[in-house]
């Protein structure tokens, strides 16, 4: 078996192929030539039973026919008369009589190996059987006689010269021989064929009309040309079948090698793999074969190993970059504090050390407050990162919340002109209009919801900061609150980028829900700004911890580069979404979106409603529930 684990699978296949190949060209063969020997053998019965009598009714014509043609001649009948009456022959015995005997070439006959003297012990009469015969030869033996003739006439004269005179006569004898060696194989193959005999009892009636058994008649034809026939059509499917097998092969072959060759291409992709290079994708085929359900699944399962792999290699580059900014920005307040510290006993003996000492612990103060939010900024985020530090099952008044918070920027930046609006979805006109979120005057209505009133206030405190940090404080900014449905689930917005290409999926599945009225209601809050803004391809990097679009500035301002990884962490513990667009006309645009409650299925009756009905719990109950 070891040595059958070495061979190639297509080897195997190959193999396999042709040995069925070969047991069924061997089975159909055996059948053929099974089901066409009991065909012939049931015609030959046949026609013994049915001609039986018609032959024995007209040996003397059958006798007559020139019969040197043998078995193919039309009397191919071999008919033996076995006395059982009483008759003998010269030599006392019973006699026996053969009227007809087909002959072949070269003089040679046929003769069924049959009982003698009528036995019939061992056969049935009036069933056929099987015979095997004897090949004879027929030989004419002459022989000459020498007669003495009479002598003396009428007139009692006599030969003038005295001497004696004979007269010779000749007789043919044929005899039954041995085949001699100039008799052909052909010949002599057919006849040591069998023979099929039928035994029968001969009858005849006598001169007063009564039927007398006078012995038994056996009546046989040849079996040679059925055999022969047998014989052609067995070389013929040995010819078929080794065709069939040579043509099978090379067939199977092909097809294998043809088959195999998506499992060699699989092969050379998983290679690749191996080798590191996890871009490498297994070519696709129909999906509802083997192969391609199989190519499906593993380009599936390589999908999310690379994603995998590559979020792994951005989480361990965000952990090193992490503790490389964690170390640096600790490491400024400690030095300062350090610094501070030294210079203060450099200079405490020196004339107005007083002085010089209350402004170092000023700075040393500072230091310590700015390491002190940074420390309790990384241990809110770890304990997010753990789901802890957080409670959703409290109410939450959205509007006032946010009110407070745009109330505190006021008084930051009281030069700064700040609109309070009310967001809405408008629809998409067409291809080139899709749906947007708007800003519409009116007041906020009033949006309560499940979560953390602390965790989420810090997340508005956090995006204000951002705005009075970043924008000039003379600049206007917007403020809007809006409820909408969207037909997406809470959990899936919560796995989604914060990317712009996020946003708008959100916006379509608004849509969706406002024209279905089905999914789950959401609060929307919008922060505009018309400041510097942020470059496209770096608004996805503001949720990233410690990053900061001018750093010097953030130190100036007591920023840490935190607050948005928070504010993500938050909005995320809650189910929603955030997410940093560009402002028309310049600036940046922050969208929070957060789950409010499930809509209840409109019932049948009442399809016209304008409103949908609502549930009376937050989804997050319902989940606990769920």
């Amino acid at each position: 078996m070891r040595h059958l684990d070495r061979v190639s699978l297509s080897g195997k296949l190959v193999a396999c192929t042709i040995v069925v190949l070969l047991v069924g060209v061997t089975v159909i063969s055996f059948s053929i030539r099974t089901l066409v020997g009991n065909y012939m053998m049931e015609k030959v019965d046949t026609q013994l039973r049915v001609q039986s009598q018609l032959v024995f009714n007209n040996i003397d014509l059958l006798a007559k026919d020139d019969n040197s043609n043998g078995l193919t001649s039309p009397n191919s009948y071999f008919l033996q008369l076995q006395y059982t009456d009483g008759t003998k022959d010269a030599d006392g015995d019973p006699l026996t009589v053969t009227p007809l005997l087909p002959q072949l070439k070269d003089g040679l006959v046929s003769i069924p190996v049959l009982p003698s003297d009528g036995d019939t012990s061992g056969i049935t009469l009036g069933q056929v059987f099987t015979a095997p015969a004897v090949a004879k030869q027929i030989v004419q033996v002459q022989s000459d006689t020498a007669q003495s003739p009479a002598q003396g006439d009428a007139s009692g004269g006599g030969g003038t010269d005295g001497s004696d005179s004979s007269q010779s006569t000749s007789r043919v004898t044929t005899v039954l021989t041995d085949p001699r060696n100039n008799v052909s194989h052909a010949t002599l193959a057919s006849a040591n064929s069998p023979w099929r005999v039928l035994p029968m009892q001969w009858t005849e009636r006598d001169s007063k009309g009564v039927e007398k058994i006078r012995g038994v008649m056996y009546i046989g034809l040849s079996l040679s040309d059925q055999i022969d026939t047998l014989n052609t059509l067995t070389r013929y499917c040995v010819v078929v079948g080794i065709a069939v097998l040579l043509l099978g092969g090379s067939l199977s072959t092909l097809i294998i090698q043809q088959t195999m060759t998506p499992l060699k291409r699989m092969e050379k992709t998983a290679a690749k793999i191996a080798a590191g290079d996890l871009s490498q994708r297994i070519p696709s085929a129909p999906e509802n074969t083997e192969v391609g359900s199989l190519a499906a699944s593993l380009n599936t399962m390589l999908t999310r190993i690379e994603v995998s792999f590559h979020e792994q290699e951005e989480t361990t580059e965000k952990m090193k970059r992490f503790v490389s900014d964690a170390s640096h920005e600790l490491r400024t307040p400690l030095a300062a504090i350090h610094g501070y510290a030294e210079l203060y006993k450099m200079q405490r003996d020196m004339p107005g050390a007083l002085e010089r000492a209350d402004e170092s612990i000023e700075h040393i103060e500072r230091s310590s407050q700015r390491m002190t939010v940074l420390v309790e900024d990384l241990l809110s985020l770890a304990r997010l990162d753990e789901g802890r530090g957080i409670d959703v099952t409290g109410s939450v008044n959205l509007a006032s919340l946010v009110t407070d918070a745009v109330d505190d920027l006021h008084a930051l930046d009281p030069n700064r002109t700040i609109m309070r609006n009310r967001l809405a979805l408008a629809p998409g006109r067409d291809m080139s209009h899709p749906a947007s979120l708007q800003l519409a005057d009116g007041g906020w209505e009033a949006v309560t919801l499940s979560g953390d009133a602390s965790r989420l206030r810090q997340v508005v405190t956090n995006i204000v900061g951002n705005i009075h940090r970043y924008t000039p404080a003379d600049s206007p900014a917007e403020v809007a609150i809006g409820t909408m449905p969207a037909a997406i689930d809470p959990r899936q917005l919560s796995q989604m980028p914060t990317t712009e290409a996020s946003m708008r999926r959100f916006i379509d599945a608004a849509e969706v829900g406002a024209s279905m009225q089905t999914g789950y209601r959401y609060a929307v809050l919008q922060f505009v700004d018309h400041g510097p803004g942020v470059p496209p391809e770096s608004r996805s990097k503001i949720f990233e911890r410690f990053y900061t679009a001018d750093p010097s500035r953030a130190r100036q301002k007591g920023g840490t580069g935190l607050g948005m990884a928070i504010a993500q962490s938050v909005v995320k513990a809650h189910h929603g979404f955030i997410c940093a667009t560009g402002t028309e006309g310049g600036g940046l645009t922050f969208t929070v979106i957060l789950p409010i409650e499930r809509i209840a299925p409109v019932p049948a009756g009442h399809q016209t409603q304008t409103k949908p009905a609502k549930t009376k719990t937050s989804w997050f109950s319902g989940e606990r529930k769920a």
